[in-house]
Formats: structure tokens, sequence, C-alpha cells
């Protein structure tokens, strides 16, 4: 086992409930949002918004409560009030679909405008909003890229194959699968083996993928661990005792 890998398996507890881990030896923590903080940099990363995903299924007729942009922002905001962090990364598909800025409420789109306030705030493409971000960027605020360096990091939205030192992604909602009180529990989690992580979708209405699905498990060259986010704490879960 490599030392990188030794260091994610063993993460200490922080007092917030999340875990502290070295990403490719950057200082990190896994936080119970699902969302990561690098420590270093005081820059909060979140994947996988995906805003206005409820009305993207509503104008199909598929109701879901419209409630999701609300929910979503919500936690990014107790979040930044939390950590006050000097930089915000949305690493991509924070929006659901192209129109989905249009679709947003006056009151959100303020909303995003006070969180992005005194702090550098920067939008990576994602396959979902590549096109929304494009051509709306009269109505956001921030600085919309494709790719990011932070220190020895590489941030990115979608994980790339082989052995990538220092990857942080998203785009594949990562979820685990454990036993609890008898029966099995899902749970969103972040995968990382301490050379790359991928961060599970912070979005209200988003699903996962779990974690042994080859797209996800082919990343790794050893078994990674899995840190499944639970009510007030992040969980550290061994490869092996998934279900």
């Amino acid at each position: 086992m490599n030392a990188a890998l030794r260091q994610a398996l063993s993460p200490a507890r922080c007092p917030s409930g999340g875990l502290r881990v070295a990403i490719e030896g950057e200082p990190c923590v896994l936080r119970c949002s699902g969302a990561l903080w690098v420590l270093n940099h005081r820059t909060l990363i979140a994947a996988d918004l995906h805003l206005e995903k409820g009305s993207a299924f509503a104008a199909r007729g598929q109701m879901l409560p419209p409630y999701d942009s609300r929910a979503t922002l919500d936690r990014l905001e107790a979040e930044i009030e939390a950590l006050q962090p000097a930089a915000v990364v949305l690493l991509g598909d924070s929006f659901h679909d192209a129109t989905s800025v249009g679709r947003m409420a006056q009151d959100d789109k303020a909303r995003l405008d006070r969180l992005a306030a005194g702090r550098d705030w920067i939008w990576l493409e994602g396959n979902h909003d590549i096109a929304a971000l494009a051509g709306a960027m009269d109505d956001l605020v921030g600085e919309v890229i494709e790719t990011m360096a932070l220190g020895p990091l590489r941030l990115i939205h979608e994980p790339q194959p082989g052995v990538q030192a220092g990857e942080i992604a998203g785009h594949l909602h990562p979820a685990a699968r454990v036993a609890a009180h008898g029966r099995g529990v899902r749970r969103p989690c972040f995968v990382t083996d301490g050379r790359r992580v991928v961060l599970p979708a912070f979005g209200a209405f988003t699903g996962g993928l779990d974690v042994r699905d080859p797209a996800i498990a082919g990343l790794f060259a050893e078994p990674p661990m899995a840190a499944a986010l639970g009510k007030d704490r992040v969980h550290a879960l061994a490869w092996e005792t998934l279900r």
C-alpha cells in the first residue's frame, strides 16, 4: 500500500464531523455537506449542484417539488458562513440544463450574487451546464473555466482515465451501500485513494452511482476509501465493507 493511500485510509476526525485527509499531500477536509475544503488555500469546492433540476422535470410533465435550488443554496450558504472561504469553486453541472439560469427565481439569483461577494467565484464547465454558463454570464457573477490548478491539485468536472495525481472531480455522483440497523443504507460519498478524489453530488435532487461500478472503481489502482455522508459526520468505510 502506498503512503498516499495509507494516509487516506487513516483520516483524522474534525470537530465539524468531517474527515481530514491529504490529497497528493494537500491538506483537505471531506465535509458532511459533500463539499471539499482545501485548508491552505481557503477554497471550498462543491460538485454537481444541478440547480433547477426540479423545474426541468416539471417542464417535461414530471412534477417534482420546485424547491431543489433553494435547498441546495441553503446548504451552500451554510458552508460559506461556517468557513468564510477566499474562493468557491463549483466543479461543473452546477445547472441542470441549458435554460436553467433563465428559470431561476430572482431571489435565488440575488442570493448567488450575495454568496459570491468578496471572494473568488469560479464555475467549471460540466456536460450539463456548458451551454447554460456560456449564455448566462451577464446574469451570473464569477469566472467560467474548464479546469483549474490549485497547488498540486487539478480541478476538473469529469474524472480522467489512468493515474491522475491530484485530480479533484465530480460528475459520477458516487454513493456507497452499507449494512446498518439490519438493513442496507445507501449514502452519497467521497471516494479517494489519497492521490485523487471524486466528490459526491451536492445538489438536493441528484441520484448516485454505486462506488463499485467500474466507472468509479476503475479509476483506482488499489481499493480506495469511501467516505459516506451522515447527518453530522462523514463515515470512513473500508472498501471490503461495502455491499
